[in-house]
């Protein structure tokens, strides 16, 4: 999230570093990868367990541990203690949801299919995609919007400028491939798992491959339209 100066340069906001379908992995931190694996039974195990593929028997094991370690890692959940708590499972809940939405992904129809070219961002699923009236023409993709006290806005908007190679005079970090649709408000592609927590600064994160596709199929004045609720918001 960000704002327009006085000579109208846009500064947008990125996610802080706190942390389909493609994953942006990432490395634990020295911190993370010192902590002591735990023991303990989580609120989750079964269903963590039957999400990585391990045995379901709602008992922490050594594998389970690494297994539940090691996605933890990937998408930045802090601590990664393996431990299967909510935070955990929300995540791989919210994946669950975004499979599910398969390549119908405006079956509610809340998305307006009157409007021709439109970006959709569904905010409960983390979910984005053009569409062509009722046509899907690509997506769905998974997304990363704004955290708690961040949230990116709902409501009919348009792209009203683009730029390739902005970066933030705010935080001073990249924001490639950013196209503006609200305020400080864009699409733009980050190195970061698009399931990391907690989320950006209003902004909708992408990968790389998706925002470079974004790019090229969005143009200013081009429908985006944001709705729904991110998880914890």
């Amino acid at each position: 999230m960000g704002h327009i100066s006085r000579g109208g340069t846009v500064a947008a906001g990125i996610a802080a570093l706190v942390v389909p379908l493609t994953v942006v992995g990432l490395g634990a931190t020295p911190a993370a990868a010192a902590s002591a694996c735990t023991a303990g039974v989580g609120p989750y195990q079964k269903q963590v367990e039957k999400f990585l593929g391990r045995p379901v028997d709602g008992k922490q094991s050594t594998a389970d541990c690494t297994a539940i370690r090691g996605f933890q890692s990937k998408h930045g959940i802090t601590p990664t203690a393996g431990y299967a708590g909510p935070v955990t499972w929300g995540v791989m809940d919210l994946m669950n949801q975004q499979k599910a939405a398969g390549k119908d992904p405006n079956k509610a129809g809340k998305c307006p299919t009157n409007k021709g070219r439109i970006a959709c961002v569904d905010l409960t699923r983390q979910l984005s995609w053009i569409q062509d009236g009722k046509k899907l023409a690509y997506g769905p993709v998974p997304v990363r919007t704004g955290r708690k006290g961040y949230a990116t806005r709902t409501g009919l908007k348009k792209v009203y400028w683009r730029n390739k190679d902005h970066v933030s005079t705010i935080y001073n970090v990249p924001m490639p491939y950013s196209q503006f649709f609200d305020g400080g408000q864009a699409f733009h592609s980050v190195k970061l798992s698009m399931w990391n927590p907690p989320g950006s600064h209003g902004c909708v994160n992408m990968t790389t491959a998706d925002a470079k596709k974004y790019w090229s199929m969005l143009k200013t004045g081009t429908a985006v339209y944001v709705y729904g609720r991110k998880p914890g918001t």
